[in-house]
């Protein structure tokens, strides 16, 4: 899997989802050291939250900093990576913490 194919599907996913204030979008970047998750509202082309490190914990402070905030539901990015390994494990442990997608 190379660099240029993982960009066509991350363009190809990105033309069907947008995030809201309401519902924001969890962006998924995925490095060979880290995970980073970002909570992005397209409407107004902002960051609203943002945490990286290992999925279980990335995942439970971007929900517990959702909450926070008065979200509960997100539309999840997964970034053209496949939906497997730390993407899937961040993606539970959102779950977990209680956002919908």
């Amino acid at each position: 899997m190379n660099h240029a194919s993982r960009e066509q599907r991350k363009r190809r996913i990105r033309a069907k989802i947008r995030g809201t204030a309401e519902r924001p979008r969890a962006s998924v970047f995925r490095s060979n050291t880290r995970l980073t998750v970002q909570l992005i509202d397209d409407v107004a082309s902002r960051t609203l939250i943002s945490a990286s490190g290992a999925p279980d914990t990335v995942g439970s402070t971007i929900g517990e900093a959702a909450k926070k905030l008065g979200v509960d539901k997100i539309v999840f990015d997964r970034g053209g990576y496949r939906y497997h390994g730390r993407v899937k494990a961040v993606a539970e442990a959102m779950r977990a913490s209680g956002l919908k997608f």
